[in-house]
Formats: structure tokens, sequence, C-alpha cells
């Protein structure tokens, strides 16, 4: 019996936390205000962002330079609030950085794959190894565990761009 009760909460516990997630408040009206000015930035976001649904995309682009990768979906105010801020940074990394997006609800290959269970989430991809990706995590350690490497949640401009910086300098000491 403690066993099922046990059971029952932690299913509970994943249903009510699956989803997207929303982080503070002060995170939320910028968000807010951030959906309310997008509209501006759709034909940016329409340039400058790859919409991924395929691994071989991935893989391609890793031959150029670093993807960051975001798994979110169009009912996610999160995701959405993302947009526009992936598009500006897309424009300033251009060349140097890959940003990539995937739709979990159209793509559901890579959403297992990556452990979408959770939306907005992202990875650093630095590379690809014999078939296993190389992620930066957000402690700057490099790994092959995307478990690790999870970016959870929505991220403001300065994040992003700290990430992006990180692993460009990463790309550099790879080439020295």
């Amino acid at each position: 019996m403690k066993k099922f009760v046990i059971i029952l909460i932690l299913f509970t516990f994943v249903l009510f936390f699956s989803g997207c997630i929303e982080n503070t408040q002060e995170n939320s009206t910028n968000k807010q205000n951030i959906l309310n000015n997008s509209s501006n930035s759709q034909n940016i976001l329409n340039k400058s962002i790859e919409e991924v649904t395929e691994f071989k995309q991935i893989n391609i682009s890793l031959q150029k330079s670093p993807i960051f990768l975001e798994l979110g979906e169009k009912g996610c105010d999160d995701c959405q609030a993302m947009k526009p801020i992936l598009a500006q940074v897309a424009a300033e990394y251009g060349g140097k950085i890959t940003v990539m997006s995937v739709d979990i609800n159209q793509s559901p290959e890579l959403a297992k794959y990556f452990g979408a269970n959770v939306v907005p989430v992202s990875f650093m991809i630095l590379d690809i190894k014999s078939g296993n990706y190389t992620y930066l995590q957000e402690d700057d350690n490099i790994s092959m565990d995307k478990f690790k490497a999870k970016i959870i949640g929505f991220r403001d401009k300065d994040n992003l761009e700290k990430i992006m910086d990180t692993a460009i300098q990463q790309e550099k000491n790879k080439s020295k």
C-alpha cells in the first residue's frame, strides 16, 4: 500500500511539473513585455533561428559551428518569450554559433532524445564525436551527458550571451 501511495505522489508530481515552467514573478513581467513586443521581431526570428525537425540538421550544422538548441512548444509563454531573445543573439553571434529551435510537438523523436519533459529546455552543443554530442554545461564544464547539460527554463539575453561566449572560447581553445 505504501508503494502505491508513493507512486501516486510521484506521478502527481510529474504531471504537475510537466509542461511549461515559470521562474519568478519578475521574469514573468519581463516575458510578458517581450511577448507584447514580439510582432516586430517575427521577421528577424524567421531569418535567424533554424527550425529543426531531425538529427541530420543538427549534425550538419555542427560541422560549421557550435549550436544553441532550444526545445519548446507554441502553447508555452516562456518558450514564446525566448524567441525574440534567441533571434537577437542569433543575429549577433551569426557564423560563430548556430541557434536552432525544436517544436516538441512536431518533432517528438528529438523531444524524447533530449528529455524535453519540461519546456523550454536548451542545450549548448559544442561538437559530435563518434555519434555522441559534446555539451557545455551551465557551470562551464564540458560533458557528454545531456542530462547534466540541460538548461531548463526561461533565460534572458545576458545569460544566453554568457553561455555563447563560453562556447566560443571553448571552440578557440579546441583549435589551438
